[in-house]
């Protein structure tokens, strides 16, 4: 039986959901597929967010020829062969381009990946590659260059995948539209909140669930859980899930671990997972404590690696550790505070250019435009020298971003960063 996940495969542009930070129409990604204008491409991102799907529609789209392949079980004996038959077609009576998507693409190694790089810069192949990983670690800098864009994908919200799972249960030709399912909104927002943004999930367990449900019967919230083996929890207990993750970061940031393990742990009982509580714990680790305590972050990063790696119930213990650690530590919002301001001038303001001293001078003819003249190397000075680093304008005027606080660590790299300036 092929799955519901699979089946409901948009088989339009229009019909695809999510990721409307570049995917809408209009926009120029969306354009390009149109006019047939669509370059290389890498998508990145989680699992069950479009990324092969929108790679098939793009084909669908152009008058090219498609390969799809996966790189864990394709060599490059097979990606030769794909490219002599590129060849022929763009160098033949055709002249038509290939598009080539390579799904898992982090999986080859640098020489499988260098393999692509003629065929690209000859234009005999357009290359779409989507991977989990992040691509500037994961894929060499020789393709990334003869890429025109990378494209993040993002986790879809809540209300893409309701979105979803509503067109499954009322289309009549690929979902269950024949069949007048009935259910509980409840349940559907249940579902949409334990796929935690990917689509694949949440249509396969409606698929499980429509068929194995009784004739007549209705979907449930309790129905939901029982297919996704999670807990009702915020649903019995009328706690909203955000309202707990408030409460939990609230706490911390008022240094308080006995209210925070108590909102912790009722979202542990409620039946919040590992990642929606240890990306607020690693987001909290750098907002709210940063500076006073700049080892937090490493710390509770290493508490949700191990979580996530143990899994619950004792991961719960793994959180418990970061959590207390978060609100018994020494508070400050410097960092976050700095990047508000310096994001606030460069959208409110005109900034003058990199000053020439600063600028890369390592290219022939740099030095003849006066880039990286009279800089001053501060190791040879001992650590530090002064020079001016702030664009011009930023500089006459003294502009301050950092504002160090007196609490924990930060109060020695005040004292240290006044030392600089006396």
């Amino acid at each position: 039986m092929i799955p519901l996940s699979t089946r409901m495969r948009p088989t339009t542009l229009d019909e695809f959901v999510g990721q409307e930070h570049f995917m809408y129409k209009g926009s120029l990604f969306y354009n390009s597929i149109k006019n047939r204008t669509f370059d290389s491409a890498i998508f990145h991102g989680p699992s069950g967010t479009g990324k092969t799907t929108l790679a098939r529609l793009i084909a669908s789209e152009m008058d090219s020829n498609f390969y799809e392949i996966n790189a864990s079980t394709t060599g490059t004996k097979e990606l030769k062969e794909l490219i002599d038959k590129a060849n022929l077609s763009f160098y033949g009576l055709e002249k038509k381009t290939t598009y080539v998507y390579i799904d898992e693409f982090h999986r080859w190694n640098k020489l499988q990946q260098d393999s692509l790089l003629k065929a690209l810069e000859e234009g005999v192949i357009r290359f779409i590659g989507s991977t989990t990983e992040n691509p500037y670690f994961a894929i060499n800098n020789a393709v990334i260059s003869r890429v025109r864009n990378i494209y993040e994908f993002k986790r879809l919200t809540d209300d893409n995948i309701k979105t979803i799972v509503l067109r499954a249960v009322t289309d009549k030709e690929k979902g269950f539209g024949n069949l007048n399912i009935k259910y509980d909104q409840d349940a559907v927002d249940m579902l949409s909140v334990f796929a935690n943004g990917d689509a694949r999930v949440a249509l396969d367990a409606l698929g499980f669930i429509i068929d194995n449900l009784d004739e007549g019967s209705t979907i449930t919230k309790e129905i939901v859980a029982e297919a996704m083996q999670r807990k009702i929890g915020f649903y019995d207990k009328g706690d909203d899930r955000y309202n707990l993750l408030s409460a939990l970061q609230k706490s911390i940031r008022g240094s308080d671990p006995d209210a925070a393990i108590h909102y912790f742990a009722r979202l542990v009982d409620g039946g919040a997972d590992i990642q929606m509580i240890g990306r607020r714990l690693m987001v909290m680790a750098s907002e709210d404590i940063g500076m006073a305590y700049p080892s937090a972050i490493s710390i509770v990063t290493s508490c949700v690696q191990a979580a996530l790696m143990v899994g619950m119930p004792e991961a719960a213990i793994n959180l418990s550790e970061a959590v207390i650690l978060l609100a018994s530590s020494p508070k400050s919002n410097s960092a976050n505070e700095a990047f508000i301001a310096a994001t606030k001038d460069l959208h409110t303001r005109k900034i003058d250019d990199v000053p020439d001293v600063l600028k890369d001078s390592h290219y022939k003819g740099a030095r003849d435009k006066g880039y990286g003249n009279g800089y001053k190397y501060p190791h040879n000075y001992g650590g530090y020298v002064k020079q001016q680093y702030l664009p011009d304008n930023l500089y006459k005027e003294g502009v301050r971003y950092y504002k160090p606080k007196e609490n924990g660590s930060e109060a020695s790299f005040k004292k240290y960063l006044e030392g600089l300036d006396k």
